[in-house]
């Protein structure tokens, strides 16, 4: 099967990781074709571009998406902040209907657990407002819009990923004690999924413990579920636990399978760096390998993650960890 690509390398040093991402893929021998886009701030800044309605619908057709990284694309030179990231990564989210956020976590012994995020909902599906802005008297509110159809579909989902480790626990993630009505639709929609799956053993943490435990104790956890806000934090967290968000991947997926899923590193575009071939191109490799492994590759995923192991034995330049990973992915 020749699997279609979108390929946006984006901003700062998303390209110069992508590169080493795809120098990867062409070790594993999977059919592709590839298609590049030319987005990111630095579109944006040269033309106004965001993401026009024609490249979106032209993703529809695709399997996989594979970015770099968007946002300021130079030291010094900046988007207005936020648009680039809500006009791409969030509509790409919410259009395409990536309802999963995937990043996994593993670097043992420090750490080997996953985190499923429900990615459409919550505090970022733009619920709220402005009232006398730019008074004295300004009020601002951000609501959290939870559903019963996107919690479900979330909570199942992280259910079939728990079942399928060795450990097979699923934590839920949420501040219940304060939040009392999407914390409430997050439980009971938890606990009734969970009579479905016997098999999995479950467990409950406020945010702000899991916080904690994350810093002190990684290795308590199996799988994690939770929302879109408390999982945004705890992810980025969980990429300092687990070596530095250098090795941070995730996938953006739509299990349904309805339109393209997204995979992307997680560290940002670090324009200080950029052009410098200095980057940690491990996290976007990862990212592949979840690409990969979505697709139906197995071989192909499995050896990805093999040459992935332990990925702090690789060091030196970007293209010298892309060159070493793909030795090792050839030789597998």
């Amino acid at each position: 099967m020749t699997h279609r690509i979108g390929v946006i390398g984006g901003d700062g040093i998303g390209p110069e990781v992508l590169a080493e991402a795809l120098k990867v893929l062409d070790a594993t021998g999977v059919a592709y074709d590839r298609t590049d886009y030319d987005l990111g701030a630095h579109r944006y800044l040269a033309d106004g571009t965001v993401l026009p309605d024609e490249v979106l619908e032209e993703w529809r057709g695709l399997d996989a998406l594979l970015l770099g990284a968007v946002g300021d694309p130079a030291p010094g030179v900046a988007a207005p902040a936020g648009l680039v990231e809500r006009g791409i990564l969030l509509r790409m989210r919410f259009d395409l209907d990536q309802y999963i956020n995937l990043r996994p976590f593993r670097l043992p012994p420090k750490a080997d657990f996953e985190v499923i995020r429900e990615n459409t909902e919550g505090t970022y599906a733009g619920e709220g407002g402005f009232l006398r802005k730019g008074t004295p008297n300004e009020i601002a509110t951000q609501g959290s819009v939870n559903t019963r159809l996107g919690v479900e579909r979330c909570v199942r989902f992280a259910f079939e990923r728990a079942a399928a480790t060795d450990r097979r626990h699923l934590t839920l993630v949420h501040k219940k004690n304060v939040l009392t009505f999407a914390g409430d639709l997050w439980q009971r929609t938890f606990d009734e999924v969970a009579e479905q799956y016997p098999q999995v053993s479950t467990g409950y943490d406020h945010i702000d413990a899991a916080c904690i435990h994350f810093v002190e104790r990684p290795e308590r956890y199996d799988v994690i579920v939770t929302d879109n806000l408390f999982g945004d934090i705890l992810t980025d967290l969980g990429g300092a636990v687990a070596g530095g968000v250098g090795y941070a991947a995730s996938a953006n997926l739509n299990p349904a399978r309805t339109g393209p899923s997204m995979f992307e590193p997680v560290h940002g575009t670090a324009p200080d760096i950029a052009g410098q071939n200095k980057a940690n191109p491990i996290a976007a490799i990862i990212s592949l390998q979840l690409m990969l492994d979505f697709l139906g590759e197995a071989d192909a995923a499995a050896a990805v993650a093999a040459a992935c192991d332990n990925p702090e034995r690789y060091t030196g330049s970007t293209t010298d960890i892309g060159d070493a990973v793909a030795a090792a992915v050839r030789s597998a």
